[in-house]
């Protein structure tokens, strides 16, 4: 018996059963391919950018090279936000909560938000992955069970336990069983996988985040920031981070 005459034999429970761990292979691979080649565009323009930051004699280089080159990276994104949030300091009529606070405070502020935000995008399609992971071998036993229970069944109603009776309902409950884990496996381990990497993401954007707070602060006392005159904002956003 072939998995064509499988299908062919399988009830409605089995199909939906079928079905539903298509379902989620699909997604699953969905996101594992998607996020992975988000993340590998990502890191190397992510490498391009902190390589030009720290080689640029000053801020402003750095703003002109965002206003060029876009938002493109988790790291570009929240040097953006730190010079929006000191050009909005500004230009502030301070006649809202938003606006309240010293410009360090502000940045702050602004700095965690882009953060955040870089945290949402990197873990998302994550909790589905997690959620296929962890359920799709129960989905796959119940077909296991579902397919032991016709071979029952079987035995039932001929009287008799021969191997011609049970062949099919056995066959079908390990088909069950090895789909199921076929599923989960690829899930579980690239769960695995971008929690890892999301992780390294946000610890060097954390680190680089107090590095960017002192540029700003330090160039905001001694007037030094790119802003002082409308020139610098708003920049061009091009294309998200992931």
């Amino acid at each position: 018996m072939g998995f064509a005459s499988f299908i062919q034999q399988a009830d409605g429970v089995a199909l939906f059963i079928l079905s539903l761990l298509l379902i989620m292979s699909v997604g699953s691979w969905y996101y594992i391919i998607v996020k992975g080649w988000r993340y590998a565009q990502t890191s190397k323009q992510s490498r391009e950018f902190l390589r030009t930051f720290w080689a640029a004699p000053n801020l402003e280089a750095v703003a002109q090279r965002i206003r060029s080159t876009g938002i493109s990276d988790p790291f570009s994104h929240l040097v953006h936000h730190g010079f929006t949030a000191l050009e909005q300091h500004r230009s502030r009529k301070g006649n809202s909560l938003i606006e309240a606070g010293s410009a360090e405070e502000f940045l702050t502020r602004s700095l965690k938000r882009a953060i955040d935000q870089d945290k949402s995008r990197l873990e998302g399609g994550l909790t589905f992955l997690a959620t296929v992971a962890s359920s799709a071998p129960f989905v796959g036993l119940f077909g296991t069970v579902w397919g032991i229970y016709h071979a029952l069944l079987a035995i039932g109603a001929s009287g008799q336990g021969g191997l011609d009776q049970v062949a099919g309902p056995i066959g079908e409950a390990l088909i069950m069983t090895g789909l199921g884990l076929a599923v989960a496996i690829p899930s579980a381990v690239a769960y695995n996988v971008f929690v890892r990497l999301n992780r390294n993401t946000l610890v060097q954007l954390n680190s680089f985040a107090h590095d960017v707070f002192a540029f700003l602060s330090t160039g905001m006392v001694s007037g030094t920031i790119p802003g002082d005159s409308p020139r610098v904002m708003p920049l061009k956003k091009t294309t998200e981070a992931s």
